[in-house]
């Protein structure tokens, strides 16, 4: 009897180890600090998503981003120049909890969770000199619980979503979108 438990034992190790193997050990391609679904922090007044697009490396003066923040009771689009983001224009608009919920769905479903958390891909400065940069962020209880991001040129990132796909739904969360970027100086990659 105890050389069948034995040998159990040493089967479950050897099963245990091929699969630490195959996985890596680990997994890069969740939310680093929870593994709740997006949609369970549809009640919280707290968490929010937020995209922000980084046009190419120009002279500060010249250099411009446009942020979506959407949460639970609002959506907030924001314009910002130079490279320390001093805010040119804000436009809010009111939500609800079935929109954010659907939203936060819609975007869970296009990858917006899925990232690489590898320590040399957490700064996207530098990334896609002449395009854009894409910024994903997850926040809840005033803690950033997510940050991935993509480039307009491909390449290295750490978003592993779906980019144009996420980019849009964010662009449909502001009803006068067009409008708010008709004069802007650079295309925000929207």
């Amino acid at each position: 009897m105890k050389y069948l438990f034995g040998f159990l034992v040493t089967v479950g190790l050897i099963v245990l180890l091929i699969i630490l193997l195959a996985t890596g050990g680990s997994s890069k391609t969740t939310l680093p600090n929870t593994s709740k679904l997006l949609t369970t922090y549809s009640n919280d007044p707290t968490a929010l998503v937020r995209l922000t697009v980084d046009s190419p490396i120009t002279a500060p003066q010249n250099h411009h981003a446009a942020r979506v923040t959407v949460s639970r009771d609002n959506t907030t689009f924001e314009q910002l120049v130079g490279y320390n983001g001093q805010l040119t224009s804000t436009q809010s608009y009111p939500n609800t909890q079935t929109s954010y919920v659907t939203f936060l769905r819609a975007i869970e479903l296009a990858g917006f969770t899925r990232g690489d958390t590898a320590a040399n891909l957490k700064n996207d400065r530098g990334y896609c000199a002449l395009g854009s940069r894409y910024i994903f962020e997850f926040e809840a209880g005033g803690k950033q619980l997510e940050r991935f991001w993509s480039t307009s040129c491909g390449g290295v990132r750490s978003f592993k979503g779906n980019t144009s796909l996420n980019l849009s739904l964010f662009r449909k969360q502001v009803p006068d979108f067009d409008n708010l970027t008709s004069n802007n100086d650079f295309s925000i990659g929207l």
